[in-house]
C-alpha cells in the first residue's frame, strides 16, 4: 500500500512540528535565566522526544502487535510481521515517561531548595551570591 500525497504531507508536518518544539525547548533550557522556565522547557523536550520515538515506530496502515492465532502458516506470520507495529518504541516511551517523571520531581525539589536558601530562582542572581 502506497501512501498518498496527503499522508506524506501530514507526516512531514508532524516531523517539522516536533523539530520546532525541540528547538524551542532547547532554547528555553539554554537561554532562559529562570530555573522554573528551564524545568518546563526540559519537560517539553522530554515529551517531544517521546512523541518522536512513538512516531518512528508508526506505520500508516498497521495492526496492533498482538498475534491472535497460533497457526504454523508461514504466510500468515509473514503478513503479520510486515503489517504489525513495532512494540519496542512504545515500551521504551513508557519507561522514559517514568524516568522523566522522577527526574522532573528531583529538579522541582532542587528548585524548591534553591528558593528556600537564596529566595530567588533567577540563575544570574544565584551565580552572584556567595554561600
Amino acid at each position: 500500500m502506497s501512501t498518498s500525497f496527503l499522508e506524506n504531507f501530514f507526516i512531514t508536518l508532524i516531523l517539522y512540528n516536533l523539530l520546532v518544539a525541540a528547538g524551542i525547548s532547547i532554547y528555553g533550557v539554554v537561554a532562559r535565566p529562570s530555573i522554573t522556565k528551564k524545568i518546563i522547557s526540559l519537560t517539553i523536550l522530554q515529551d517531544t522526544f517521546n512523541i518522536l520515538a512513538i512516531f518512528l515506530g508508526f506505520k500508516v496502515f498497521s495492526i496492533p502487535p498482538v498475534l491472535l492465532e497460533l497457526d504454523s502458516d508461514i504466510e500468515k506470520l509473514l503478513a503479520f510481521t510486515t503489517s504489525a507495529v513495532d512494540p519496542l518504541p512504545q515500551a521504551l516511551v513508557l519507561t522514559a515517561i517514568v524516568i522523566g517523571l522522577a527526574v522532573n520531581l528531583f529538579l522541582i525539589f532542587l528548585a524548591l531548595q534553591v528558593f528556600r536558601l537564596y529566595r530567588t530562582l533567577d540563575s544570574r542572581k544565584i551565580k552572584e551570591l556567595k554561600g
